[in-house]
Protein backbone atom coordinates (compact mmCIF):
# COMPACT_ATOMS: atom_id res chain seq x y z
CA UNK A 1 0.00 0.00 0.00
CA UNK A 2 0.90 3.79 -0.78
CA UNK A 3 2.05 5.44 2.25
CA UNK A 4 1.56 9.32 2.98
CA UNK A 5 4.12 10.57 4.93
CA UNK A 6 3.01 13.44 7.29
CA UNK A 7 4.87 16.16 9.23
CA UNK A 8 2.26 16.89 12.51
CA UNK A 9 0.61 19.84 12.29
CA UNK A 10 1.21 20.45 8.66
CA UNK A 11 -0.72 18.20 6.69
CA UNK A 12 -2.77 20.34 3.59
CA UNK A 13 -6.08 19.42 2.49
CA UNK A 14 -4.63 17.66 -1.04
CA UNK A 15 -2.60 15.24 0.91
CA UNK A 16 -6.13 14.54 2.80
CA UNK A 17 -8.27 14.20 -0.08
CA UNK A 18 -5.14 11.96 -1.62
CA UNK A 19 -5.47 9.99 1.60
CA UNK A 20 -9.96 9.70 1.68
CA UNK A 21 -10.08 9.16 -2.29
CA UNK A 22 -7.00 6.67 -3.04
CA UNK A 23 -7.11 4.95 0.55
CA UNK A 24 -3.51 6.10 0.94
CA UNK A 25 -2.43 4.72 4.31
CA UNK A 26 -0.65 8.00 6.56
CA UNK A 27 2.59 8.08 8.40
CA UNK A 28 4.18 10.39 10.75
CA UNK A 29 7.97 11.68 9.90
CA UNK A 30 10.02 10.32 12.36
CA UNK A 31 11.11 13.77 13.41
CA UNK A 32 8.00 13.30 15.78
CA UNK A 33 9.27 10.69 17.78
CA UNK A 34 11.27 12.88 20.38
CA UNK A 35 8.35 15.28 21.05
CA UNK A 36 6.38 12.22 21.78
CA UNK A 37 8.03 10.45 24.06
CA UNK A 38 8.44 13.78 25.71
CA UNK A 39 5.17 14.00 26.57
CA UNK A 40 4.46 10.30 27.08
CA UNK A 41 7.03 10.77 29.85
CA UNK A 42 5.58 13.53 31.91
CA UNK A 43 2.03 11.57 31.81
CA UNK A 44 3.72 8.34 33.14
CA UNK A 45 5.29 10.27 36.14
CA UNK A 46 1.90 12.25 36.87
CA UNK A 47 0.25 8.83 36.84
CA UNK A 48 2.23 7.85 39.78
CA UNK A 49 2.67 11.87 41.54
CA UNK A 50 -0.27 12.37 44.29
CA UNK A 51 -1.29 15.41 42.64
CA UNK A 52 -4.83 14.85 40.66
CA UNK A 53 -4.40 14.87 37.02
CA UNK A 54 -7.30 14.75 35.36
CA UNK A 55 -7.84 11.51 33.21
CA UNK A 56 -4.29 10.02 34.61
CA UNK A 57 -5.38 9.58 37.95
CA UNK A 58 -9.35 10.13 38.33
CA UNK A 59 -12.21 9.54 36.77
CA UNK A 60 -13.51 11.57 33.67
CA UNK A 61 -16.57 14.08 33.72
CA UNK A 62 -18.67 14.24 36.49
CA UNK A 63 -16.70 11.75 38.47
CA UNK A 64 -13.28 13.96 37.72
CA UNK A 65 -13.38 14.24 41.59
CA UNK A 66 -12.71 10.29 42.26
CA UNK A 67 -9.12 9.46 42.77
CA UNK A 68 -7.75 6.18 40.76
CA UNK A 69 -5.09 4.38 42.42
CA UNK A 70 -1.99 4.23 39.92
CA UNK A 71 -1.94 -0.07 40.38
CA UNK A 72 -5.55 0.21 38.20
CA UNK A 73 -4.16 2.93 35.74
CA UNK A 74 -4.84 -0.29 32.73
CA UNK A 75 -8.15 -1.06 34.22
CA UNK A 76 -9.24 2.71 33.84
CA UNK A 77 -8.20 3.37 30.50
CA UNK A 78 -9.90 -0.29 29.12
CA UNK A 79 -13.30 0.75 30.64
CA UNK A 80 -13.31 3.96 29.28
CA UNK A 81 -12.81 2.75 26.45
CA UNK A 82 -15.36 -0.26 26.52
CA UNK A 83 -17.76 1.56 28.23
CA UNK A 84 -17.84 4.22 25.57
CA UNK A 85 -18.76 2.46 22.71
CA UNK A 86 -22.26 3.18 22.41
CA UNK A 87 -22.46 3.81 18.72
CA UNK A 88 -25.40 2.87 16.74
CA UNK A 89 -26.95 3.22 13.50
CA UNK A 90 -25.23 2.19 9.86
CA UNK A 91 -21.45 1.91 9.96
CA UNK A 92 -18.96 4.83 8.97
CA UNK A 93 -17.36 4.06 5.40
CA UNK A 94 -14.25 2.91 5.52
CA UNK A 95 -12.53 5.69 3.29
CA UNK A 96 -13.79 7.67 6.37
CA UNK A 97 -12.44 5.33 8.84
CA UNK A 98 -9.02 5.74 7.09
CA UNK A 99 -9.35 9.30 7.10
CA UNK A 100 -10.24 9.71 10.75
CA UNK A 101 -7.60 7.45 11.88
CA UNK A 102 -5.39 9.47 9.70
CA UNK A 103 -6.56 13.15 11.64
CA UNK A 104 -6.06 11.19 15.12
CA UNK A 105 -2.45 10.58 14.00
CA UNK A 106 -1.35 13.91 12.29
CA UNK A 107 -3.11 14.94 16.15
CA UNK A 108 -1.43 12.61 18.52
CA UNK A 109 1.49 13.20 16.67
CA UNK A 110 1.94 16.88 17.57
CA UNK A 111 3.31 15.15 20.76
CA UNK A 112 0.39 17.01 23.31
CA UNK A 113 -1.53 14.23 24.01
CA UNK A 114 0.98 12.05 25.81
CA UNK A 115 0.79 8.74 24.47
CA UNK A 116 3.07 6.23 23.81
CA UNK A 117 5.24 5.70 20.52
CA UNK A 118 3.99 2.25 20.67
CA UNK A 119 0.28 3.29 20.54
CA UNK A 120 1.13 5.77 17.31
CA UNK A 121 2.49 2.78 15.82
CA UNK A 122 -0.47 0.52 16.14
CA UNK A 123 -2.39 3.07 14.26
CA UNK A 124 0.20 3.40 11.08
CA UNK A 125 0.04 -0.51 11.04
CA UNK A 126 -3.20 -0.76 11.42
CA UNK A 127 -3.81 2.08 8.59
CA UNK A 128 -0.47 0.13 6.08
CA UNK A 129 -2.06 -3.06 6.53
CA UNK A 130 -5.68 -2.05 6.17
CA UNK A 131 -6.89 -2.87 9.44
CA UNK A 132 -10.22 -0.64 9.58
CA UNK A 133 -12.21 -0.52 12.87
CA UNK A 134 -16.47 -1.06 12.34
CA UNK A 135 -17.32 2.12 13.59
CA UNK A 136 -21.47 3.18 14.13
CA UNK A 137 -21.91 6.04 12.28
CA UNK A 138 -24.27 7.61 15.72
CA UNK A 139 -23.45 8.85 19.31
CA UNK A 140 -21.04 11.65 18.78
CA UNK A 141 -22.64 15.00 20.18
CA UNK A 142 -19.90 16.43 19.07
CA UNK A 143 -18.29 18.04 22.22
CA UNK A 144 -15.63 16.28 25.01
CA UNK A 145 -14.57 14.87 21.68
CA UNK A 146 -16.52 12.66 19.26
CA UNK A 147 -16.38 10.11 22.57
CA UNK A 148 -18.84 6.79 21.28
CA UNK A 149 -17.08 6.63 17.47
CA UNK A 150 -14.23 6.63 18.62
CA UNK A 151 -14.19 4.49 21.44
CA UNK A 152 -15.33 1.70 18.88
CA UNK A 153 -11.79 2.76 16.84
CA UNK A 154 -10.04 2.48 20.02
CA UNK A 155 -11.35 -0.31 21.09
CA UNK A 156 -10.30 -2.15 17.80
CA UNK A 157 -6.67 -1.16 18.84
CA UNK A 158 -7.60 -3.32 21.71
CA UNK A 159 -8.41 -6.32 19.93
CA UNK A 160 -12.62 -5.27 21.07
CA UNK A 161 -15.44 -5.20 18.86
CA UNK A 162 -14.94 -5.83 15.25
CA UNK A 163 -12.80 -4.76 12.17
CA UNK A 164 -12.28 -5.08 8.35
CA UNK A 165 -9.47 -7.22 6.93
CA UNK A 166 -8.54 -6.88 3.72
CA UNK A 167 -12.79 -5.58 3.09
CA UNK A 168 -13.54 -8.24 5.44
CA UNK A 169 -16.14 -8.00 8.57
CA UNK A 170 -14.29 -10.11 11.46
CA UNK A 171 -13.81 -9.97 15.47
CA UNK A 172 -10.56 -7.02 16.09
CA UNK A 173 -8.80 -9.48 17.55
CA UNK A 174 -8.75 -11.16 14.42
CA UNK A 175 -8.22 -8.79 11.95
CA UNK A 176 -5.02 -7.56 14.19
CA UNK A 177 -3.83 -11.10 14.23
CA UNK A 178 -4.38 -11.16 10.55
CA UNK A 179 -2.21 -8.45 9.85
CA UNK A 180 0.32 -10.22 11.92
CA UNK A 181 -0.42 -6.77 14.77
CA UNK A 182 -0.80 -7.42 18.42
CA UNK A 183 -4.05 -5.65 20.38
CA UNK A 184 -2.38 -2.73 22.40
CA UNK A 185 -2.52 -2.28 26.13
CA UNK A 186 -3.69 0.95 26.90
CA UNK A 187 -1.49 3.39 29.47
CA UNK A 188 -2.21 6.10 31.13
CA UNK A 189 -4.08 8.99 29.81
CA UNK A 190 -4.18 6.72 26.18
CA UNK A 191 -8.12 5.84 26.09
CA UNK A 192 -8.90 9.59 27.00
CA UNK A 193 -6.59 10.70 24.23
CA UNK A 194 -7.73 8.35 21.61
CA UNK A 195 -11.47 9.62 22.36
CA UNK A 196 -11.01 12.89 23.28
CA UNK A 197 -10.93 14.58 19.71
CA UNK A 198 -12.98 16.36 16.48
CA UNK A 199 -11.34 13.48 13.98
CA UNK A 200 -14.70 11.86 13.38
CA UNK A 201 -16.79 14.77 13.15
CA UNK A 202 -13.70 16.58 10.95
CA UNK A 203 -13.33 13.37 8.96
CA UNK A 204 -17.36 13.76 7.89
CA UNK A 205 -16.59 17.74 7.10
CA UNK A 206 -13.64 17.01 5.17
CA UNK A 207 -14.86 14.14 2.95
CA UNK A 208 -18.31 16.84 2.52
CA UNK A 209 -16.13 19.13 1.56
CA UNK A 210 -14.34 17.64 -1.14
CA UNK A 211 -16.81 16.32 -2.57
CA UNK A 212 -19.19 19.65 -2.60
CA UNK A 213 -15.95 21.70 -3.93
CA UNK A 214 -16.01 18.81 -7.19
CA UNK A 215 -19.99 19.92 -7.49
CA UNK A 216 -19.49 23.28 -7.49
CA UNK A 217 -17.45 22.93 -10.02
CA UNK A 218 -19.88 20.83 -12.05
CA UNK A 219 -22.04 22.49 -11.49
CA UNK A 220 -20.42 25.64 -13.56
CA UNK A 221 -20.12 23.32 -16.43
CA UNK A 222 -24.18 22.29 -16.40
CA UNK A 223 -24.62 26.24 -15.95
CA UNK A 224 -22.73 27.22 -18.93
CA UNK A 225 -24.41 24.05 -20.67
CA UNK A 226 -28.21 25.47 -19.87
CA UNK A 227 -27.44 29.05 -20.52
CA UNK A 228 -26.39 28.22 -23.87
CA UNK A 229 -29.44 25.65 -24.28
CA UNK A 230 -31.92 28.20 -23.25
CA UNK A 231 -30.28 30.54 -25.93
CA UNK A 232 -29.01 32.65 -22.50
CA UNK A 233 -26.43 36.00 -23.04
CA UNK A 234 -23.18 35.74 -21.57
CA UNK A 235 -23.09 39.64 -21.43
CA UNK A 236 -24.12 39.12 -17.54
CA UNK A 237 -20.46 37.28 -17.12
CA UNK A 238 -18.56 40.60 -18.34
CA UNK A 239 -15.66 40.58 -16.36
CA UNK A 240 -15.88 44.51 -15.19
CA UNK A 241 -19.83 43.78 -13.70
CA UNK A 242 -17.88 41.41 -11.01
CA UNK A 243 -15.05 43.52 -10.12
CA UNK A 244 -17.36 46.24 -9.86
CA UNK A 245 -18.49 44.09 -6.37
CA UNK A 246 -15.62 42.46 -5.69
CA UNK A 247 -16.07 39.45 -4.49
CA UNK A 248 -13.53 36.84 -5.65
CA UNK A 249 -15.56 33.70 -6.15
CA UNK A 250 -18.17 35.86 -7.78
CA UNK A 251 -15.11 37.38 -10.12
CA UNK A 252 -13.94 33.60 -10.48
CA UNK A 253 -17.42 32.12 -11.49
CA UNK A 254 -17.71 34.52 -14.37
CA UNK A 255 -14.34 33.91 -15.38
CA UNK A 256 -15.02 30.44 -15.56
CA UNK A 257 -17.92 30.79 -17.55
CA UNK A 258 -16.89 33.11 -20.09
CA UNK A 259 -14.05 30.63 -20.71
CA UNK A 260 -16.73 27.31 -20.92
CA UNK A 261 -19.13 29.54 -23.72
CA UNK A 262 -16.27 30.75 -25.90
CA UNK A 263 -16.21 30.07 -29.35
CA UNK A 264 -20.07 28.69 -28.64
CA UNK A 265 -21.68 29.02 -32.61
CA UNK A 266 -24.60 29.12 -30.56
CA UNK A 267 -24.30 32.04 -28.57
CA UNK A 268 -23.11 33.79 -31.09
CA UNK A 269 -26.52 33.24 -33.34
CA UNK A 270 -28.03 35.56 -31.12
CA UNK A 271 -25.61 38.17 -29.53
CA UNK A 272 -26.40 40.56 -32.11
CA UNK A 273 -30.51 40.48 -32.97
CA UNK A 274 -31.44 38.97 -29.51
CA UNK A 275 -34.83 40.55 -28.28
CA UNK A 276 -34.55 40.06 -24.88
CA UNK A 277 -33.19 42.83 -22.31
CA UNK A 278 -32.79 40.22 -19.53
CA UNK A 279 -32.15 36.22 -18.81
CA UNK A 280 -34.13 34.62 -15.60
CA UNK A 281 -31.79 35.35 -12.45
CA UNK A 282 -30.76 31.37 -12.69
CA UNK A 283 -29.08 32.18 -15.69
CA UNK A 284 -27.95 35.87 -15.00
CA UNK A 285 -26.68 35.63 -11.66
CA UNK A 286 -24.58 32.32 -11.74
CA UNK A 287 -21.63 34.34 -10.73
CA UNK A 288 -23.58 36.17 -7.41
CA UNK A 289 -24.68 32.80 -6.66
CA UNK A 290 -22.46 30.32 -7.31
CA UNK A 291 -19.57 32.86 -6.24
CA UNK A 292 -21.13 33.33 -3.09
CA UNK A 293 -21.38 29.86 -2.52
CA UNK A 294 -17.40 29.25 -3.74
CA UNK A 295 -16.42 32.12 -1.22
CA UNK A 296 -18.11 30.19 1.64
CA UNK A 297 -16.32 27.44 0.51
CA UNK A 298 -13.20 28.38 0.91
CA UNK A 299 -13.73 29.75 3.90
CA UNK A 300 -14.83 26.18 4.96
CA UNK A 301 -11.23 24.75 3.85
CA UNK A 302 -9.43 26.89 6.03
CA UNK A 303 -11.05 26.01 8.95
CA UNK A 304 -10.73 22.48 8.49
CA UNK A 305 -7.42 22.93 7.26
CA UNK A 306 -6.59 24.24 10.54
CA UNK A 307 -8.79 21.68 12.41
CA UNK A 308 -7.34 18.77 10.46
CA UNK A 309 -3.92 19.89 12.23
CA UNK A 310 -4.99 20.86 15.73
CA UNK A 311 -4.56 18.78 18.86
CA UNK A 312 -8.40 18.59 20.25
CA UNK A 313 -8.10 16.29 23.24
CA UNK A 314 -7.48 17.24 26.72
CA UNK A 315 -5.62 17.47 28.92
CA UNK A 316 -2.49 18.75 27.26
CA UNK A 317 1.03 18.61 27.83
CA UNK A 318 2.05 22.21 26.83
CA UNK A 319 5.89 22.83 26.08
CA UNK A 320 6.84 23.64 30.20
CA UNK A 321 5.72 20.54 30.95
CA UNK A 322 2.45 21.20 32.54
CA UNK A 323 -0.68 19.39 32.50
CA UNK A 324 -3.17 21.86 31.47
CA UNK A 325 -7.35 21.39 31.41
CA UNK A 326 -9.00 22.89 28.11
CA UNK A 327 -11.85 22.60 25.62
CA UNK A 328 -10.42 21.53 22.51
CA UNK A 329 -12.65 18.52 22.25
CA UNK A 330 -15.48 20.89 21.25
CA UNK A 331 -16.32 20.89 17.76
CA UNK A 332 -17.95 24.08 16.97
CA UNK A 333 -15.52 25.16 14.53
CA UNK A 334 -16.16 21.91 12.67
CA UNK A 335 -19.90 22.41 13.53
CA UNK A 336 -20.03 25.89 11.97
CA UNK A 337 -18.25 24.66 8.73
CA UNK A 338 -20.83 22.19 8.00
CA UNK A 339 -23.81 24.20 8.76
CA UNK A 340 -22.12 26.90 5.88
CA UNK A 341 -21.28 23.86 3.67
CA UNK A 342 -25.12 22.69 3.77
CA UNK A 343 -26.35 26.32 3.06
CA UNK A 344 -23.78 25.88 -0.25
CA UNK A 345 -25.08 22.57 -1.19
CA UNK A 346 -28.51 23.85 -0.77
CA UNK A 347 -28.23 26.84 -2.96
CA UNK A 348 -26.28 25.64 -5.73
CA UNK A 349 -29.44 22.51 -5.86
CA UNK A 350 -31.99 25.44 -5.84
CA UNK A 351 -30.27 27.42 -8.65
CA UNK A 352 -29.50 24.23 -11.21
CA UNK A 353 -33.47 23.20 -10.56
CA UNK A 354 -34.60 26.45 -11.41
CA UNK A 355 -32.42 26.19 -14.82
CA UNK A 356 -34.03 22.67 -15.27
CA UNK A 357 -37.63 24.15 -14.48
CA UNK A 358 -36.80 27.10 -17.17
CA UNK A 359 -35.35 23.94 -20.05
CA UNK A 360 -38.11 21.82 -19.52
CA UNK A 361 -40.77 24.67 -19.87
CA UNK A 362 -41.99 25.89 -23.28
CA UNK A 363 -42.43 28.97 -22.10
CA UNK A 364 -39.26 29.85 -21.00
CA UNK A 365 -36.75 27.78 -23.41
CA UNK A 366 -36.89 30.06 -26.31
CA UNK A 367 -38.34 27.68 -28.51
CA UNK A 368 -37.56 24.00 -27.71
CA UNK A 369 -40.39 21.55 -27.48
CA UNK A 370 -42.24 21.08 -24.15
CA UNK A 371 -40.16 18.89 -21.83
CA UNK A 372 -37.28 18.22 -24.19
CA UNK A 373 -39.06 15.74 -26.30
CA UNK A 374 -38.92 15.40 -29.92
CA UNK A 375 -42.06 14.31 -29.82
CA UNK A 376 -44.01 15.84 -26.72
CA UNK A 377 -47.89 14.46 -26.42
CA UNK A 378 -46.89 10.95 -26.77
CA UNK A 379 -43.76 11.45 -24.89
CA UNK A 380 -43.27 13.16 -21.60
CA UNK A 381 -39.71 13.99 -22.04
CA UNK A 382 -38.03 15.25 -19.08
CA UNK A 383 -40.83 16.15 -17.53
CA UNK A 384 -40.89 13.77 -14.23
CA UNK A 385 -37.01 14.02 -14.06
CA UNK A 386 -37.36 17.86 -13.31
CA UNK A 387 -39.71 16.70 -10.49
CA UNK A 388 -37.26 14.48 -9.27
CA UNK A 389 -34.91 17.21 -9.20
CA UNK A 390 -37.28 19.73 -7.72
CA UNK A 391 -37.70 16.82 -4.74
CA UNK A 392 -34.01 16.36 -4.26
CA UNK A 393 -33.74 20.54 -3.94
CA UNK A 394 -36.76 20.20 -1.22
CA UNK A 395 -35.10 17.24 0.89
CA UNK A 396 -31.52 19.73 0.79
CA UNK A 397 -33.55 23.07 2.11
CA UNK A 398 -35.16 20.78 4.81
CA UNK A 399 -31.53 19.44 5.90
CA UNK A 400 -30.11 22.93 5.77
CA UNK A 401 -31.26 23.80 9.45
CA UNK A 402 -27.88 24.49 11.45
CA UNK A 403 -27.13 21.83 13.32
CA UNK A 404 -25.00 23.87 15.53
CA UNK A 405 -27.70 25.72 17.78
CA UNK A 406 -29.07 22.25 19.33
CA UNK A 407 -26.99 22.43 22.06
CA UNK A 408 -28.50 20.14 24.93
CA UNK A 409 -26.78 19.71 28.35
CA UNK A 410 -25.11 16.06 28.51
CA UNK A 411 -23.06 13.90 31.36
CA UNK A 412 -25.18 14.77 34.65
CA UNK A 413 -24.72 18.51 33.22
CA UNK A 414 -20.77 18.45 33.08
CA UNK A 415 -20.93 19.01 29.48
CA UNK A 416 -23.26 21.81 29.42
CA UNK A 417 -22.80 22.87 25.46
CA UNK A 418 -22.59 21.11 23.13
CA UNK A 419 -21.95 21.46 19.20
CA UNK A 420 -23.73 18.88 17.39
CA UNK A 421 -21.21 19.01 14.73
CA UNK A 422 -21.52 15.00 14.08
CA UNK A 423 -24.53 14.59 13.14
CA UNK A 424 -24.51 18.56 11.42
CA UNK A 425 -21.43 16.81 9.03
CA UNK A 426 -22.84 13.55 8.18
CA UNK A 427 -26.10 14.81 6.64
CA UNK A 428 -23.82 16.55 4.06
CA UNK A 429 -23.28 12.91 2.32
CA UNK A 430 -26.68 12.64 1.15
CA UNK A 431 -27.21 16.66 0.82
CA UNK A 432 -23.78 15.60 -1.70
CA UNK A 433 -25.28 12.37 -3.10
CA UNK A 434 -28.79 14.67 -3.81
CA UNK A 435 -27.30 17.75 -5.42
CA UNK A 436 -25.01 15.10 -7.40
CA UNK A 437 -28.45 14.10 -9.36
CA UNK A 438 -29.45 17.28 -9.43
CA UNK A 439 -26.54 18.41 -11.49
CA UNK A 440 -27.06 15.11 -13.25
CA UNK A 441 -30.14 16.33 -14.59
CA UNK A 442 -29.08 19.33 -15.66
CA UNK A 443 -26.59 17.72 -17.72
CA UNK A 444 -29.27 15.53 -19.26
CA UNK A 445 -31.28 18.34 -19.90
CA UNK A 446 -29.22 21.03 -20.98
CA UNK A 447 -27.39 18.31 -23.56
CA UNK A 448 -30.54 17.79 -24.72
CA UNK A 449 -31.41 21.77 -25.35
CA UNK A 450 -28.19 22.23 -27.05
CA UNK A 451 -28.84 19.00 -29.24
CA UNK A 452 -31.91 20.02 -29.67
CA UNK A 453 -30.64 23.25 -31.20
CA UNK A 454 -28.79 21.53 -34.08
CA UNK A 455 -27.44 22.26 -36.57
CA UNK A 456 -25.56 25.34 -34.28
CA UNK A 457 -23.27 23.62 -31.61
CA UNK A 458 -22.15 24.63 -28.46
CA UNK A 459 -18.29 25.69 -27.73
CA UNK A 460 -15.63 23.54 -27.96
CA UNK A 461 -15.43 22.46 -23.99
CA UNK A 462 -19.07 22.24 -23.59
CA UNK A 463 -19.38 20.12 -26.69
CA UNK A 464 -17.00 17.82 -24.94
CA UNK A 465 -19.14 17.43 -21.32
CA UNK A 466 -21.97 16.42 -23.88
CA UNK A 467 -19.56 14.22 -25.76
CA UNK A 468 -19.06 12.48 -21.98
CA UNK A 469 -22.60 12.24 -21.36
CA UNK A 470 -23.19 10.63 -24.69
CA UNK A 471 -20.39 7.89 -24.30
CA UNK A 472 -22.83 5.92 -21.65
CA UNK A 473 -26.40 8.05 -21.60
CA UNK A 474 -27.82 8.55 -25.35
CA UNK A 475 -29.86 11.54 -26.29
CA UNK A 476 -33.43 11.09 -25.33
CA UNK A 477 -35.83 9.97 -28.56
CA UNK A 478 -38.87 8.37 -27.65
CA UNK A 479 -39.51 7.41 -23.72
CA UNK A 480 -37.81 5.00 -22.02
CA UNK A 481 -37.13 3.65 -18.12
CA UNK A 482 -34.95 6.52 -16.76
CA UNK A 483 -34.00 5.99 -13.55
CA UNK A 484 -30.91 4.24 -15.06
CA UNK A 485 -30.10 7.02 -16.83
CA UNK A 486 -30.13 9.48 -14.32
CA UNK A 487 -28.24 7.14 -11.63
CA UNK A 488 -25.30 6.63 -14.06
CA UNK A 489 -25.19 10.66 -14.91
CA UNK A 490 -25.13 10.80 -11.37
CA UNK A 491 -22.02 8.37 -10.83
CA UNK A 492 -20.21 10.22 -13.55
CA UNK A 493 -20.95 13.66 -11.50
CA UNK A 494 -19.68 12.08 -8.20
CA UNK A 495 -16.92 10.63 -9.54
CA UNK A 496 -15.73 13.89 -11.61
CA UNK A 497 -15.96 12.43 -14.51
CA UNK A 498 -17.78 16.18 -15.34
CA UNK A 499 -14.83 18.20 -14.05
CA UNK A 500 -12.53 16.12 -15.88
CA UNK A 501 -13.87 17.15 -19.57
CA UNK A 502 -12.50 20.82 -19.07
CA UNK A 503 -8.79 21.68 -18.08
CA UNK A 504 -8.30 22.19 -14.16
CA UNK A 505 -7.83 25.95 -14.52
CA UNK A 506 -10.95 26.83 -16.41
CA UNK A 507 -12.50 26.22 -13.23
CA UNK A 508 -12.20 27.85 -9.60
CA UNK A 509 -9.84 26.32 -7.31
CA UNK A 510 -9.98 25.96 -3.24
Amino acid sequence: MNIEIIIPGSVDLPVLERIYRQGLAAALSADAKPKVDQAAQVVAKAAVGSDAVYGINTGFGKLAQTRIDASQTETLQRNLILSHCCGVGEPMPRPLVRLMMSLKLNSLGRGASGVRWELIGLLQDMLANNVMPDVPAQGSVGASGDLAPLAHMAAAMMGEGQAYHEDKLMSAGEALAQAGLKPIVLQAKEGLALINGTQFSCAYALAAFFDTWRLAQSSLITGALATDAAMGSSAPFHPEIHALRGHQGQIDVAAALRALMENSVLRESHRIDDDRVQDPYCLRCQPQVVGACIDMLRHVGRVLAIEANAVTDNPLIVDDGAIMSGGNFHAEPVAFAADQMAIAISELGAIAQRRISTLVDPALNSGLPAFLSPDPGINSGFMIAEVTSAALMSENKQRTMPASVDSTPTSANQEDHVSMAAHGARRLMQMNDNLAIIIAIEWLVASQGIELRAPLTTSPLLSGAIAKLRIRIPALENDRYMADDLAAAGQQVSNGDLVRTVPNNILPQP
